[in-house]
C-alpha cells in the first residue's frame, strides 16, 4: 500500500492548490480550489494543469454566486482554444470496470496539446455515476488516467441537487456505500440528512429480511422517527439493498407528510422523490450491461401503482435531463469568461458518450432546444453500452470505435471549419487567385457521420 502524501504543493495558478492523489482525506479535498495530480509522479505541473485549474476556479466562482457568472478584471494568459470544448461520460467511455479504456490516456494527451496542431482543448466530465463527492471522483480519475484533474471539471448526476439544499430541512438519502452519500449531501449544504440505516436502527422491523451489520450499526445515527418529518427523498447512487430501500421509500411515499408509521388516506401526502439519473443499464467490467438506477425508478413506480392504484410522479436529474446540460453550459461559459473575457459558452461542445438513451438523447435534445445558444455535437463510442452493428435508438452526429477517435473527429472537424473560414475570407479579399487550398492533416478517420 502506497504511503499517504499529505503535502500541498505550491500553486501554479493563483488561488489553486496542487494536491497528490495519495492524500485523499476529506478535509484536504474540501479546503479551497484544488487540482489533483496522480501519485508522486507529477511534482511539477503537466500539460493538463491549465485546463484543470481554470475549470476549478470557474466552478468555484459559479457556485459561490449561485446560477450567475462573474467576469475577472484581467483574464489571465491562456494557451487553450476558446471556440470549442469536449464533455465526456466516464463509465464506458474513459473507464470500464475501474480500469482505463486503452485509448483514453492518449485521448487526454491529445486534448492537452500532444497533437499535430499543438492546440490545447478544454474538457469536462459529465457522468451519471454518483455516490461520491466530485473531489473523490477527481482523485480516482487522476489515478486511473494518470493526469491532473480538478473537482471543477466534474458534473455528477447529483451535482445539480446542491441547488435544493435550502428548500428541504430533513431529507432521506439513498444509495451508495456506507455513509458516502450522506457526506455528499451534507457537503452540498443539506442540514439534516437521514439514511435507511438510521431508520432500521430505530425500528429493525421496518425491513423484515435486512439486519444491519456491526459497522452499519456503529455509523447509523440513533433518533426517534416518530418525531421526524422527512421533506424529500433523494436517490444519490445505486441502491445496495433494493428490497430494504424500496420498502422504506414506499412507506414514506404513502405516509402523511413524511412521517414514518403513518398512512395517508389519499396516498398523495408523502414527500417528493428525486433520482440523480435514469440510466436503466450501464457498462461495467461484465461483458453484458448491468441494471442501474433507472431500473430502480421503474420498479418503485410499478410497485407504488400496484399498491395504491395511483401513478407515481418522480423527478430525475443527470443525463438526458436538460438541467444537466444547462449546468455544463454555465460552467463552460464561466470558464470562457475567466480565461478569455468572452461572455458566452464555446461555440461547439462535443459530447462523447456510450449510452444512446441518456448521452446521445440528452445531447441532441438540448442542442435542438431553444435553451441552447451553442452547438452540442453528439459522438457515440462502441466501448460501453452501445455495440457496433446495433441500431442506436437515438442517432448521434457521429459513431466511432473509441474515445481517441472521438477526440480526433472533433478536432479535425474544428480545424476543417477554420480552414474553410480562412479560405472564404481570402476569397472575399481576392487573395486566392483560383488556387485550391489543401491541408493534408484533415482526415475524419474512422468516424461514421450519421
Amino acid at each position: 500500500m502506497a504511503a499517504t502524501d499529505t503535502t500541498v504543493y505550491p500553486p501554479v495558478r493563483s488561488g489553486v492548490r496542487r494536491l497528490s492523489s495519495l492524500a485523499p482525506t476529506h478535509e484536504l479535498l474540501e479546503t479551497g480550489p484544488t487540482v489533483v495530480f496522480p501519485g508522486q509522479k507529477m511534482r511539477a505541473p503537466s500539460k493538463a494543469h491549465e485546463t484543470a485549474a481554470a475549470m476549478e476556479m470557474a466552478k468555484h466562482h459559479m457556485v459561490a454566486l449561485g446560477s450567475g457568472t462573474s467576469t475577472p478584471t484581467h483574464p489571465p494568459p491562456a494557451t487553450t482554444t476558446d471556440s470549442y470544448a469536449f464533455a465526456f461520460d466516464i463509465d464506458g467511455v474513459l473507464i470500464r470496470g475501474g480500469r482505463p479504456i486503452p485509448e483514453a490516456v492518449q485521448a487526454m494527451k491529445m486534448l492537452n496539446g500532444d497533437n499535430q496542431w499543438g492546440v490545447k482543448v478544454p474538457y469536462i466530465f459529465v457522468t451519471n455515476g454518483g455516490g461520491k463527492t466530485e473531489q473523490e471522483r477527481c482523485v480516482q480519475l487522476s489515478q486511473q488516467l494518470e493526469i491532473e484533474v480538478s473537482p471543477g471539471q466534474f458534473i455528477c448526476g447529483h451535482t445539480p441537487m446542491r441547488e435544493m439544499a435550502q428548500k428541504y430541512k430533513t431529507v432521506l438519502v439513498v444509495g451508495g456505500e456506507g455513509e458516502k452519500c450522506r457526506l455528499v449531501a451534507e457537503g452540498y449544504g443539506f442540514k439534516d440528512v437521514v439514511t435507511p440505516g438510521d431508520i432500521i436502527k430505530d425500528n429493525q422491523d421496518t425491513t423484515p429480511f435486512r439486519n444491519l451489520t456491526e459497522d452499519e450499526i456503529n455509523y447509523s445515527r440513533a433518533r426517534n422517527f416518530n418525531e421526524v418529518e422527512i421533506g424529500a427523498i433523494f436517490v444519490f447512487a445505486d441502491s445496495r439493498d433494493w428490497a430494504g430501500d424500496q420498502q422504506i421509500i414506499l412507506d414514506l411515499l404513502m405516509s402523511r407528510n413524511g412521517r414514518l408509521g403513518t398512512r395517508s388516506e389519499t396516498f398523495q401526502e408523502g414527500p417528493p422523490l428525486f433520482f440523480s439519473h435514469n440510466d436503466v443499464v450501464w457498462s461495467t467490467s461484465h461483458e453484458l450491461t448491468r441494471i442501474g438506477m433507472g431500473a430502480l425508478r421503474a420498479s418503485l413506480e410499478a410497485m407504488y401503482k400496484a399498491v395504491t392504484g395511483i401513478e407515481l410522479t418522480t423527478t430525475a436529474f443527470g443525463k438526458p435531463q436538460i438541467s444537466t446540460f444547462q449546468f455544463a453550459t454555465r460552467l463552460l461559459q464561466q470558464w470562457r469568461k475567466e480565461q478569455h473575457g468572452i461572455n458566452s459558452a464555446p461555440e461547439t461542445v462535443y459530447f462523447v458518450g456510450d449510452t444512446p438513451e441518456s448521452d446521445i438523447r440528452g445531447t441532441n435534445e438540448y442542442d435542438e432546444s431553444q435553451l441552447s445558444e451553442n452547438e452540442w455535437y453528439s459522438i457515440l463510442v462502441g466501448t460501453g453500452v452501445y455495440r457496433e452493428g446495433s441500431k442506436p435508438r437515438f442517432q448521434p452526429k457521429a459513431i466511432v470505435d473509441n474515445v481517441l477517435e472521438a477526440v480526433q473527429h472533433g478536432m479535425q472537424r474544428e480545424m476543417a471549419k477554420q480552414l474553410e473560414a480562412k479560405t472564404v475570407s481570402l476569397s472575399l479579399n481576392g487573395e486566392v487567385n483560383g488556387e485550391v487550398i489543401v491541408d493534408e492533416g484533415f482526415d475524419l478517420g474512422k468516424s461514421r457521420t450519421v
